[in-house]
């Protein structure tokens, strides 16, 4: 995600570069009837097939302490990651100011709601209203909260949709991110109406709706997340057991990533709204009480869902593991749909693993923290097709707007993991092919192009290695 989408068959061209030769070295790949290039057996579209071509699939690349040290420097050096615990007890009106004004920003092209109209000038000016920047004070207090729920945050206070075009219905321009039950968030402003608060979180700071939000203590908050023992959610989401009795936490969506506390003094014969824990482990979630203050409840989470004790080891075996099991989800820009956008997606990935990552394309692929190599127009074939070859398991790869995972090789073509909108290639007969997939998905690499002109090899801006 950020900062040029790949919207669906509609692939950016960067302005001011030199228009380069697509990569034409590799042998011509079959193209079956799905129309997906290169991908000629099913067998491809499992993680296992990739694993059994390792030379070492479960050789640790960073081990705890490692990360732990990486995800410190990231919150310390990276500008787009924010530690919460170092913001000041008092939030100066200039400060807020400029968090809202970053984000609340109109797009300058027409927008068109999801009817295909296209949205009258006054309702925007209604919608900026909302952000009511006259009512920033002075300076107030720093106030925290943890999210209760799979939440939207939104550059505006709105639940409308809009969209660039009237052929788009996906890229919704006043989509930012989302973030997940448990996360911590520092309370900024309100809008006019008082219905969406104005959150900052570790990795985004936007307006998310009121109910969304449970405030609480600085000790309560950041007490929540050191707790322990915790299970990590290994799969791509799980949720919690039904339950009437508690409805804020019945049913609750966690996603791939999301630790949540167990709590170890449960008598085990007693039930849990209403239903014996014994084929589940007792978890406490954040809830939010009728005045909007923080409290905790438990919830089951069944024995038998996709969790684990703690974050999976960063290996191989693991990144790919972890990638397929998002194979097929439904693109999702800024977390849409209940599903993820490409760098959503890695992101994720990287967090069952406990490495944190900066949300966007733009903040991952030039982290001062992560170990990557740059390119720009300068960078000829030699110096890209290098840097292909030596790709390994896991490094991401970036084109303007948009993040890859590579799995693997076969027959010396490096494969990725994406989740993108749709492929464009040459078929054998020299015309320009395009595929749309609204998917995570597995590409070959090679014959990808951007435009009529581009290879996405061509065009790479950045190669990130999440490994020593």
């Amino acid at each position: 995600m950020r900062w040029f989408p790949l919207a669906a068959l509609c692939l950016v061209v960067a302005c001011g570069v030199a228009p380069v030769a697509a990569h034409q070295d590799a042998a011509p790949l079959a193209v079956p009837p799905s129309g997906v290039i290169g991908i000629h057996d099913d067998a491809m579209l499992t993680a296992d097939f990739w694993i059994h071509q390792l030379a070492q699939p479960d050789r640790v690349l960073l081990d705890t302490a490692a990360i732990t040290a990486r995800n410190a420097a990231l919150f310390q050096r990276d500008p787009s990651m924010r530690d919460l615990h170092t913001l000041p007890s008092t939030l100066m009106r200039a400060q807020v100011l400029g968090w809202i004004k970053a984000i609340s920003k109109l797009p300058v092209k027409p927008l068109y709601d999801e009817q295909g109209v296209r949205v009258p000038e006054a309702q925007l000016q209604q919608i900026v209203d909302q952000l009511a920047l006259d009512r920033v004070p002075a300076e107030q207090p720093t106030r925290y909260g943890l999210v209760v729920r799979r939440s939207a945050l939104r550059s505006f206070p709105t639940d409308l949709r809009v969209f660039t075009s009237v052929d788009d219905q996906d890229i919704d321009r006043f989509q930012e991110t989302a973030e997940f039950p448990g996360t911590p968030v520092v309370i900024e402003h309100q809008s006019r109406d008082g219905q969406w608060l104005f959150v900052q979180s570790p990795r985004y700071a936007a307006w998310t709706r009121r109910e969304n939000v449970a405030e609480g203590s600085p000790g309560q908050v950041f007490g929540y997340a050191a707790r322990s023992p915790q299970r990590v959610v290994t799969g791509a989401s799980v949720s919690t057991v039904y339950t009437r009795e508690q409805p804020a936490v019945s049913q609750l969506q966690l996603d791939m990533g999301v630790a949540v506390p167990v709590r170890v003094d449960q008598p085990a014969d007693q039930p849990v709204n209403g239903q014996s824990p014994y084929t589940s482990y007792v978890i406490d979630l954040p809830v939010r009480t009728a005045s909007g203050g923080l409290a905790f409840s438990p919830a089951l989470l069944q024995r038998q869902a996709d969790t684990a004790d703690r974050y999976l080891p960063l290996t191989e075996a693991n990144i790919l593991r972890q990638a397929f099991k998002f194979l097929g989800e439904r693109y999702g820009w800024g977390h849409a749909y209940d599903g993820r956008d490409c760098s959503g997606f890695v992101s994720d990935v990287y967090r069952s693993m406990g490495v944190q990552m900066p949300r966007d394309t733009s903040r991952q692929a030039a982290s001062p923290v992560l170990a990557h190599q740059s390119f720009t127009d300068r960078d000829g074939r030699d110096t890209r097709m290098k840097a292909v070859s030596a790709l390994q398991v896991g490094d991401l790869v970036y084109i303007p707007g948009h993040v890859m995972m590579v799995i693997g090789r076969l027959n010396g073509e490096p494969y990725v993991i994406h989740d993108t909108s749709g492929i464009s290639y040459r078929d054998e007969g020299g015309a320009m092919r395009q595929v749309k997939l609204n998917a995570v998905s597995v590409t070959p690499l090679s014959p990808l192009l951007l435009d009529g002109q581009h290879s996405y090899v061509d065009r790479m801006t950045s190669i990130v290695h999440v490994r020593p």
